[in-house]
């Protein structure tokens, strides 16, 4: 059911603004409270069945207390804060955009927070429908140590869902089966995987180790067939983006770059150019969805800028850092230090650019609680979110503007997890 949150800011204009940044209109939640159009004979270009298109985008956070269970889903449109089933023990918490998928030891939860985009490269899409359950993956052999938590990683696109367990099986599953609320039937992956199986340009990225030596790209259609691939190894593969440029996948000695051009799929190394630790290879990264600069720390006190449209890396030293993300594009570096400081910093010359005051008065995954989910720093364009566990709030940040709280939502929960849905 709908929580309406408390909203606050620094004064009345700033919530404003912030609600006109947002792309509230009216305040309501028209997903919930406004069923949607029938469709006329002959359907408009676009046109999802139940579901509202919107002039902007829906963005939503789900919000997990791995504690209690209690789960949410913050409407950052409107404001509210909606209050779904509980799932208790969740260990990580991730998203393709619109589905999250509550990873925890007895299976996966998926759950569909209602909010998406679709691109079509010259123009976009933007939907919002109900939220609901859709059920839960079984937790196949899963193995601690992936980014994930649990050794099972789910990736997806428009078409499907591919599930990775620990033990390198891998499953597909028909995207319109989650859009209808149900898992569907899926087909088995030919083979072993020795990184996530990740959806890209119609076809299935990943690395295979079949061969039990390096891992190798490899390549296979939405049927499971393999199909040629480029002649590229990937050391010790760990953690994956998609960008406009192509699939990122960690390398022992950089990262990986697959795309496909004309209908052929080629792959380029983007190594660190020095010898780095591996406490301190880039393996989790983050980014804006759509952006082509990925973040991940590097180790405790610093922060891998990779920037896959010049093939560089950047490490930029910010001490005792928490947390990272950027938007990309000229942003700042958001780096959320140990003392619950944002900074933010100029990533071509590593200067520290903005700071705040302190926004968490305890920073979880730290000192004593080190076991505990770290906070994330979520990016949109105009706004970043950070989660603030202990004050059972989220903080809305405008980063263009001297890293400014533009919101702060009061949710009543312990919001140790959290992802941006309506990418």
């Amino acid at each position: 059911m709908p929580v309406r949150g408390n909203v606050t800011a620094g004064a009345p204009a700033l919530l404003a603004l912030a609600l006109l940044a947002t792309g509230c209109a009216d305040g309501r939640d028209d997903a919930a409270s406004t069923p949607p159009a029938s469709p006329s004979a002959a359907a408009p270009h676009g046109y999802v069945e139940g579901a509202q298109e919107k002039a902007e985008q829906q963005s939503r956070l789900l919000l997990n207390d791995p504690r209690t269970g209690d789960t949410r889903v913050l409407d950052l449109i409107t404001g509210e804060a909606h209050e779904v089933s509980r799932t208790p023990g969740t260990s990580a918490l991730t998203t393709d955009g619109r589905f999250g998928y509550l990873h925890g030891a007895d299976g996966t939860r998926v759950l569909d927070t209602g909010a998406w985009t679709v691109d079509h490269g010259d123009h976009v899409h933007y939907y919002r429908a109900a939220i609901r359950d859709v059920g839960r993956l079984s937790d196949g052999s899963g193995a601690p140590g992936d980014p994930d938590g649990t050794g099972t990683r789910v990736r997806g696109d428009a078409a499907v869902t591919v599930v990775t367990h620990g033990d390198g099986r891998a499953e597909i599953h028909r995207r319109a089966d989650l859009e209808a609320g149900d898992l569907g039937t899926p087909r088995p992956l030919p083979g072993t995987h020795a990184s996530a199986v990740v959806p890209y340009a119609e076809h299935l990225l990943t690395l295979t180790d079949d061969t039990k030596g390096t891992p190798k790209a490899a390549v296979y259609d939405r049927e499971g067939e393999r199909v040629p691939a480029p002649d590229a190894v990937c050391e010790e593969p760990r953690g994956d983006a998609v960008t406009r440029r192509g699939v990122v996948l960690g390398c022992a000695d950089g990262a990986l770059l697959i795309r496909a051009e004309g209908g052929t799929f080629t792959a380029e190394k983007i190594p660190y150019g020095t010898r780095v630790p591996e406490a301190e290879r880039a393996t989790d990264f983050r980014h804006r969805a759509g952006s082509d600069t990925l973040t991940a720390p590097a180790g405790d006190r610093a922060v891998w800028v990779l920037d896959v449209t010049e093939r560089t890396w950047t490490r930029v030293e910010t001490g005792p850092a928490v947390t990272a993300n950027t938007a990309g594009e000229g942003s700042p570096l958001l780096v959320l230090r140990t003392d619950g400081t944002l900074h933010g910093y100029d990533i071509a010359t590593g200067e520290r650019v903005a700071r705040t005051k302190p926004l968490l008065k305890d920073v979880p995954g730290t000192g004593p609680d080190a076991t505990a989910p770290r906070p994330v720093i979520e990016v949109d364009r105009s706004r970043a979110y950070l989660n603030d566990p202990a004050g059972e709030r989220v903080h809305e940040i405008d980063y263009n503007d001297g890293l400014r709280v533009a919101r702060t939502f009061d949710l009543g929960i312990e919001p140790a997890l959290m992802a941006e849905t309506g990418r």
